[in-house]
């Protein structure tokens, strides 16, 4: 009896080990399916990653065109404005805003995808590895290779910085758009803050720190103004005017015991005018010539450097134009203040 009850045990026993060999050899299988798909994924999140440094590469070079370009076009300005090509002049910014536009749109309307993706990949490697902590050393070594904790952070990093850059890049093209409006034949009411904060952007790159100077501070010390009936490019381009030559004037002091600065003030005269102030502290205009400022070609820059025509095409928009006063003040030493002061409306029989 006790032979043939041993006889089934034996049996039981090889049938239950048999049932278990095959549950470890599907285990197994199981274990190396799921192995190979974390190297395909981690392998994939590495593209992923190449991919993105080659789009970041590219948004680099994208941004280093624009200030180029940036910097072409306000050179190009002033050779146009010198024979009055207001409205060609505005068709080109427009051009140039809209052919970097439609690139920076394409990469800025994916970065939203590959952040998905990436916290997609992020989430199926992590439980991957909460559910085989011991992973076999061919995947050890191909973490180690492409270092994949690291790869993990920086491509969260990565994408933030594309986010900032194209941000950085749409601003900048709006305030091309807004500024380019050169050619408008009519009076538009507008927000006179906006047209100085574009000009402002576009100037942006002459107010950081360079070699031979510190940063350039600006000032805005803005009044509640009401919309203002004008011609928005033109007034831009005063601005433009105004604020390049006060950089002009601040890159030629050698700021030992103060900082330079540009303070721009706003305010309401009264119910009919606005006035604009923009000062900046650097050495001043000499008296004897201050009466001179506004006449063309006069300029007292180097050769090469200042046509003369900025400040007698200003004075002619803001006093023929739009019907305002444009004065300066000038203290050497002290620095230089020009004062606008125009309508808050327009009449209706004032031509372009």
């Amino acid at each position: 009896m006790n032979s043939g009850n041993d006889s089934e045990r034996v049996k039981e026993l090889e049938k239950a080990n048999r049932i278990l060999e095959k549950q470890i050899a599907r285990c197994q299988r199981d274990r190396k399916q799921l192995e190979t798909d974390i190297a395909a994924k981690e392998f994939l999140l590495k593209q992923v990653i190449s991919e993105l440094q080659d789009s970041q590469s590219a948004l680099a070079s994208r941004s280093e065109e624009l200030e180029i370009t940036l910097q072409n076009l306000h050179n190009m300005q002033s050779q146009m404005l010198q024979s009055e090509k207001m409205s060609a002049l505005g068709q080109m910014v427009a051009g140039v805003a809209h052919e970097i536009n439609n690139p920076v749109n394409f990469i800025y309307g994916n970065l939203g995808y590959l952040e998905s993706y990436n916290q997609d990949m992020l989430r199926l490697i992590q439980l991957y590895r909460c559910f085989f902590p011991n992973a076999p050393k061919e995947i050890e070594k191909l973490q180690n290779e492409i270092e994949i904790e690291f790869l993990q952070e920086d491509v969260t990093k990565i994408l933030n910085s594309m986010n900032l850059g194209t941000n950085r890049i749409r601003e900048i093209v709006l305030s091309l758009r807004n500024f380019s409006r050169l050619d408008e034949a009519e009076f538009k009411a507008v927000d006179i803050h906006q047209g100085i904060d574009n000009t402002l952007l576009i100037l942006q790159h002459r107010l950081k720190a360079t070699s031979t100077r510190l940063e350039i501070f600006v000032v805005r010390d803005y009044a509640i103004l009401p919309d203002v009936e004008c011609y928005p490019g033109q007034l831009n381009q005063v601005f433009m005017n105004l604020l390049a030559n006060a950089i002009d004037a601040l890159e030629e002091v050698d700021f030992q015991q103060n900082f330079a600065q540009i303070k721009i003030i706003t305010s309401v005269v009264n119910s009919h005018w606005i006035e604009i102030a923009i000062a900046d502290n650097g050495n001043g205009i000499p008296e004897s010539i201050q009466s001179q400022i506004f006449n063309p070609f006069f300029t007292t820059k180097p050769v090469g450097k200042g046509t003369g025509m900025g400040l007698s095409i200003s004075y002619q928009i803001i006093c023929e134009k739009h019907g305002g006063k444009f004065n300066c003040s000038s203290s050497i030493g002290k620095g230089t203040e020009f004062t606008i002061q125009i309508p808050i409306k327009q009449p209706s029989h004032n031509a372009s």
